[in-house]
């Protein structure tokens, strides 16, 4: 009696890993996981290298305007894609239908008998769903590096405030921002997980991670506190810009990066625990019904009242964060490092920037209201000086400034600073890196830069 029953315990217990392989073949055997991973490994790398090629680039993304001169900028222009539309997406694919698909095909009775354990169960799904996003997102960011390189090379790069970033630091930053992303990615798949197990067959829950990402996009272009938009997770998927400034403004990214590991640690627990508290002994289950309201959307409502309330003391601003003197000071550097740039490609004598002693003068719809806040009707006059020079330069740039707090500085003139889109350099003509200005402002508390 003692023999059959220690048989019997040791027939019950079923490892972690044996769950997890036994999870992880059955995702890899679905066609469509198939497909999401050889579109992630293969089709960036034909993008960016396809694109970096064109004489026409996507001068309205970030570092779009770069993808020829560097190797590194196609993969940031795709990571920006990728926050938006790729991961939100896949994450849905995935997982958004571990649980769901037991559901559909009513084989949770199969997996019971064979594991025994919810909780196994629960754990194995969640990490083979996470295992796969995380290898579709290495995917994305090792096929869009590799198309930029082979077309371009291993170049410097321009940063987001005009200084140029050796080619061992664009490495270093690129890889850092696509790791930045990860912890978003992260929260999108435990709120996935959520959604397919507390929606069931319903496939709701698997457009659940890309609703919930769209309106974290929508919250991110409007004009919201400072202390809302860093509660979202979907924040970090836009924080690592500020990787690519001198000094590399960490904060938002460090910010970014524990809301949304606060997000995913407690979405995953709402749907662990609604997960072990179905009955499945109902095979007319559908769904976890109004406990679903009680037991994942009041959470998680909570969880962002917790965020906002946190963000608010952690982040001592108010308002956008995009001020005048945010703006002028962001201006002023991003134009003196680009002026120099200009000056080389012009064979020219070379200044520094403390020679130059740029400033800005910025007014925002004509100097009536308030001079801060996000829109289109920035205007900024730029001065700078040259060495032996008795006048000063001075240019014009109207600005574009989004929510989150990037721009596009359009230049207004002189036609020989800023005017054209090329320069003629003895080399021939190339592009004019002072028409137009990528240039982000740091939504948190600053002080000016020299």
């Amino acid at each position: 009696m003692t023999a059959t029953l220690d048989r019997t315990t040791a027939a019950a217990r079923v490892s972690i890993a044996r769950c997890l392989r036994f999870e992880l073949v059955k995702l890899a055997a679905q066609w469509r996981i198939r497909l999401l991973v050889l579109a992630c490994w293969l089709a960036p790398a034909v993008f960016v290298a396809a694109v970096s090629q064109q004489d026409s680039l996507p001068v309205d993304t970030l570092f779009g305007r770069w993808m020829n001169t560097s190797g590194w900028a196609g993969s940031l222009v795709l990571l920006g894609f990728a926050g938006t539309y790729a991961l939100p997406l896949l994450t849905s694919v995935v997982a958004g239908d571990v649980f769901a698909a037991e559901d559909r095909l009513g084989t949770w009775r199969h997996v019971l008998v064979a594991i025994r354990s919810p909780r196994r169960i629960f754990a194995a799904k969640a990490l083979a769903s996470v295992a796969v996003v995380v290898v579709l997102l290495i995917g994305l960011a090792v096929s869009g590096i590799a198309g930029g390189l082979l077309a371009v090379g291993n170049e410097p790069l321009v940063g987001l405030d005009g200084h140029l970033l050796s080619a061992g630091d664009a490495a270093a930053q690129t890889l850092l921002a696509w790791l930045s992303v990860l912890a978003p990615t992260l929260a999108l798949a435990a709120v996935g997980l959520l959604g397919s197990v507390a929606l069931g067959r319903s496939p709701m829950g698997l457009l659940l991670p890309a609703a919930f990402a769209l309106v974290m996009q929508l919250a991110q272009v409007v004009p919201v506190p400072i202390a809302v938009r860093f509660a979202l997770p979907g924040f970090g998927f836009g924080s690592w810009t500020g990787l690519f400034t001198s000094p590399a403004e960490l904060g938002p990214v460090l910010i970014g990066i524990a809301v949304s590991l606060g997000w995913a640690v407690v979405a995953t627990g709402l749907a662990y625990r609604l997960f072990l508290r179905r009955d499945f002994t109902n095979l007319s289950y559908d769904g976890a019904g109004r406990r679903a309201l009680s037991a994942g959307v009041v959470p998680l409502a909570g969880l962002l009242a917790v965020s906002i309330g946190l963000c608010a003391v952690a982040v001592p601003a108010v308002g956008s964060g995009i001020t005048r003197d945010k703006v002028q000071d962001s201006v002023a550097t991003a134009f003196s490092h680009l002026y120099r740039m200009q000056t080389r490609q012009l064979n020219r004598p070379a200044v520094t920037e403390e020679q130059l002693r740029t400033t800005a003068a910025c007014t925002k719809a004509g100097g009536t209201g308030p001079q801060e806040g996000p829109g289109n009707d920035w205007r900024c006059i730029v001065t700078w000086h040259l060495p032996g020079a008795d006048a000063a330069g001075t240019a014009i740039y109207q600005l574009n400034a989004t929510a989150d707090g990037r721009y596009v500085a359009d230049g207004d003139g002189p036609k020989e600073v800023n005017g054209y889109f090329l320069v003629r350099t003895p080399l021939g003509d190339t592009p004019n890196p002072l028409w137009q200005i990528d240039g982000t402002v740091d939504l948190l508390p600053t002080t000016p830069k020299g």
